[in-house]
């Protein structure tokens, strides 16, 4: 029998020499990311709104910042020291509440986080990497951004909304040597999955095709390909990691 024990290890990439932020890349699949990129050999910015929850051993360099604030962005990567030369749109919020009983404030809250957040950041970074020449960003959509979910009204039309942004983006900026992709993950076994009601994590499970559901490194391996010099003809996709949940 195949041994697998070596499955979901971390594959070879070198990101030496590149700058990289990962926003939301304190906790949950954006830390997976941003240590995936700094064992690669990237310098990291993790841009949250929340602090790391253990400062003294986070080996990245945090920035405290709301991406809903255009301006916070414009001057948090103004201060950078160098051109970034990796982004990752990982940030995002969730809301969930049927449409009929579903707020106003629930609607912004997830919008303005998703997929405003996400245009902030593209709209600071890729002019920058425009000027050099050469640029890779990912954004983290959502399978519930391609097929919608109950209960998700807003989550799902903000995912939804990240993939018209990845196309148009890869369109605009693709004259420069910018490739612009997204990563549309399933269920991901997260601290915070795990916490969840055993029978929502298992109606996810029932819907995979494959025997275990993804975690944040499969998130990482697929993010780090498509920043990858592996992927320089790759723009404008959306690539699900999913354990075949959307099948």
């Amino acid at each position: 029998m195949l041994d697998q024990s070596n499955y979901g290890c971390q594959p070879r990439f070198d990101f030496q020499k590149h700058l990289a932020i990962v926003t939301g890349g304190c906790r949950g699949i954006g830390r997976a990311i941003a240590d995936a990129l700094g064992e690669a050999g990237a310098k990291v910015y993790a841009f949250d709104v929340n602090a790391p929850e253990n400062p003294a051993s986070f080996p990245h360099r945090f920035v405290s910042i709301d991406i809903v604030d255009g301006d916070a962005v414009n001057a948090a990567v103004a201060e950078l020291t160098e051109v970034p030369t990796l982004l990752v749109n990982n940030a995002g919020i969730t809301r969930d509440r049927s449409i009929a009983k579903m707020s106003d404030a629930e609607w912004r809250a997830v919008i303005d986080v998703n997929l405003t957040g996400t245009f902030n950041m593209i709209r600071a970074v890729a002019p920058l990497m425009a000027e050099q020449g050469f640029g890779r960003i990912v954004n983290i959509t959502s399978i519930n951004g391609l097929r919608g979910k109950f209960g998700q009204a807003n989550y799902a039309a903000a995912k939804a909304g990240l993939i018209g942004l990845t196309k148009t983006a890869a369109r605009e900026f693709g004259k420069k040597s910018i490739t612009v992709n997204a990563v549309a993950p399933g269920m991901v076994m997260t601290d915070m999955a795990r916490a969840l009601p055993e029978g929502v994590v298992a109606r996810s499970a029932g819907e995979a095709m494959l025997p275990a559901l993804a975690d944040p490194r499969d998130i990482g391996n697929a993010v780090l390909f498509l920043l990858s010099d592996a992927a320089r003809a790759i723009t404008g996709e959306v690539l699900r990691v999913d354990a075949g949940q959307y099948i």
